[in-house]
């Protein structure tokens, strides 16, 4: 009876070191919880996760694409839908995600560790292409008497929702113009600040989008609007300050109703990231595929028609990967200094 007691308990310590083992994660996969540091190993197990945004956006159908033409030319993919660039930088950081779409401006702070990621960089954030541009819109009734960003000194101004992109790139561009502890602030999403506008609420809204952005297109029809001017000086002192992903762009007369001349304006980009995790054979593949297929991605969405290899490195806000430099190099693109890969 005693030896089979010390058998079972023998069985027993066995099971339990065997357990211990399986739930410490010996021999299986780790995942990071997007901390500081950044180090943790990826779920990558061949397969590249690619996380996009909601499906009425562009980052779905574009990622979606982009996905199904990596997986026809030898990258296995699959892209799924989020609540984009803030998750997207996250999902990077924990490992649910190796690829993803994001705002330029988000992934610098998700990098650097600002803003809503204070304190908590992302380090594995690594650039692959900048896509397309999404225009930051200071939008007034076209009857409005705000000729300029200074006029908006004393105004009311919808500056987006709380903690989000939007709200912070009026922040940067409203002290730029020396008038943001002079306005009166109001926080609001897209759509409701375009019907505020259009109600007379407010006397400006930021938007952060795409141009045309349909909520403004709706109330333009019977409320008529103009776009702000940011000129070279605005552009030039941000960049001075270190906000490298804001570029120049120049929306057209007829964008909306009412807004009868071309505006230069500035605008973030949507750009490609991957994990440090991934190889760089396969970043490399991953690059090569989207310049080659370009076409295909433009008969998905019309955003697409702004992914060129002449504008990818253009609003780049972190380090590339070096799967991606490598690409760049070959193609005989020089790489800016600030986003060279981090060497080690």
């Amino acid at each position: 009876m005693k030896k089979f007691a010390t058998a079972a308990l023998v069985v027993v310590m066995l099971v339990a070191v065997i357990a211990a083992g399986c739930i410490s994660g010996g021999g299986g996969t780790t995942t990071q919880t997007g901390s500081s540091s950044g180090s943790s190993s990826s779920t990558y197990s061949g397969t590249i996760t690619l996380y996009t945004g909601g499906t009425s956006g562009v980052y779905y159908p574009l990622g979606s694409k982009y996905a199904e033409l990596l997986d026809k030319n030898g990258v296995s993919a699959k892209a799924v839908t989020s609540g984009a660039s803030v998750s997207n930088a996250q999902a990077i950081g924990n490992g649910n995600a190796q690829a993803a779409i994001m705002q330029n401006d988000v992934a610098y702070y998700a990098y650097n560790g600002l803003y809503m990621f204070n304190g908590k960089p992302i380090k594995k954030l690594r650039g692959v292409a900048a896509l397309y541009p999404e225009t930051v819109q200071f939008v007034v009734r076209a009857d409005s008497d705000i000729k300029s960003l200074s006029d908006l000194k004393g105004k009311k101004v919808a500056i987006g929702a709380p903690g989000s992109g939007t709200a912070v790139a009026a922040e940067q561009i409203l002290k730029a113009a020396g008038v943001w502890n002079s306005i009166q602030k109001v926080n609001q999403k897209f759509s409701e600040a375009a019907q505020a506008l259009k109600l007379g609420q407010i006397d400006a809204a930021v938007i952060v989008s795409g141009a045309p952005t349909p909520a403004i297109t709706q109330i333009a029809v019977t409320t008529p609007v103009r776009v702000l001017q940011i000129p070279d000086s605005i552009l030039s002192k941000l960049k001075s300050e270190g906000y490298i992903f804001y570029v120049r762009q120049d929306l057209k007369a007829g964008t909306y109703k009412g807004m009868d001349t071309d505006t230069a304006t500035v605008a973030v980009k949507a750009i490609l990231v991957a994990s440090s995790d991934l190889p760089e054979e396969v970043v490399y593949k991953m690059t090569k595929i989207l310049f080659d297929n370009v076409d295909q991605l433009r008969a998905v969405h019309q955003k697409a028609r702004y992914i060129s290899l002449n504008t990818a490195l253009d609003g780049m806000s972190i380090p590339l990967h070096p799967g991606a430099a490598k690409y760049y190099t070959e193609k005989g693109l020089t790489i800016p200094d600030k986003i060279k890969p981090p060497s080690g």
